[in-house]
């Protein structure tokens, strides 16, 4: 691939809706607990559920994926977690053009918008990495 395309679509919160979880970096949680005026600890206890190697948002149950996802308005948008903002550049979606284009049979936005350089994308896929190293180990 010599680049990608992508644009997010107005109107559009189908990443927010996928099935899968929201991981969230130390920096993510202390950023939104702030955000959102709660003691960092309260906001864990309501909203992070950690296992031994990771931290994650709750899911809210009824079928929803994000607890923050109101209509297809994001209420942390402002300070929405490395893995939301990044969205769809992703290590394994980058760096597969087979995973890139079945995540474009369901995301309006992947063949949209300017072309994106390769080497862009997979800058912006490095922060996933830094962000999350627990689940992104790579030799170098």
């Amino acid at each position: 691939m010599n680049g990608l395309r992508f644009q997010c679509q107005p109107d559009c919160a189908k990443c927010c809706e996928m099935e899968g979880y929201v991981y969230l970096s130390e920096d993510d949680v202390t950023r939104i607990a702030a955000y959102l005026q709660l003691p960092q600890a309260a906001f864990e206890e309501r909203y992070v559920y950690r296992t031994r190697l990771s931290r994650r948002l709750r899911k809210p149950g009824g079928g929803k994926q994000c607890g923050f996802l109101e209509g297809k308005q994001c209420r942390i948008h402002a300070v929405k977690p490395v893995q939301c903002r990044l969205f769809p550049f992703w290590p394994e979606l980058v760096e597969s053009r087979a995973e890139w284009q079945k995540t474009g049979d369901w995301c309006p936005g992947i063949g949209q918008g300017p072309l994106i350089q390769i080497t862009t994308a997979v800058e912006v896929a490095d922060e996933m990495r830094r962000a999350y190293p627990d689940t992104y180990s790579r030799s170098v």
